[in-house]
């Protein structure tokens, strides 16, 4: 690649924020350079713009892979199909990970047991494919007097769910009633 073709890509890259793992070719600033050549083997040290033509002439770019002050390491090889392979990896890294969830189930004060065994149910589904649960009691008005009949509530509710762990244990936050759970880690 000549000159001013790097000299284009390298403004290119500083006016468009593209972000860069590697220095490549030009942008290494090091006056010599430990070389690898695109089958692993070592070439030694050599001055920068000697190497950055040897890389040329084989066809591929001078990559700095390890920007040592004492002793850089350079690699010859292909940067656009490695930085493709690194998405590559990063995408199925990425589709790999388990992603978990908040569900959340809220309940009244004066629930009917048939609603809160459906409840429960649920709770349980969410649970078994891994998520976590956040059961949520609101109280309005006059139900401000019954928090201890919703804490109770909420301990049967706990009894119901099978291979739960509390993290949080119900707590008041304003009118709310909350608390948390998550699968039991020893299953």
């Amino acid at each position: 690649m000549p000159y001013e073709q790097s000299f284009f890509i390298s403004i290119f890259v500083e006016v468009f924020n593209i972000k860069q793992d590697f220095l490549i070719n030009e942008q290494i600033k090091f006056a010599e350079v430990q070389v690898i050549d695109e089958n692993g083997e070592k070439l030694g040290k050599i001055n920068t713009n000697k190497a950055i033509e040897m890389a040329y002439d084989k066809g591929y770019d001078l990559v700095l892979v390890s920007p040592n002050k004492d002793n850089p390491v350079c690699k010859m090889l292909d940067y656009s199909k490695y930085k493709f392979e690194m998405t590559k990896r990063a995408k199925e890294a990425k589709k790999n990970q388990k992603v978990i969830e908040i569900k959340e189930i809220r309940l009244s004060p004066n629930i009917d047991k048939h609603d809160l065994e459906v409840k429960a149910k649920n709770a349980n589904k969410f649970i078994a494919s891994g998520n976590k649960v956040k059961v949520s009691m609101r109280f309005r008005g006059r139900e401000l007097n019954f928090v201890n009949q919703g804490k109770e509530i909420m301990n049967s509710f706990c009894d119901m769910l099978e291979g739960v762990q509390i993290d949080k244990t119900p707590k008041m936050e304003g009118k709310n009633l909350t608390m948390f759970l998550s699968p039991n880690k020893n299953k």
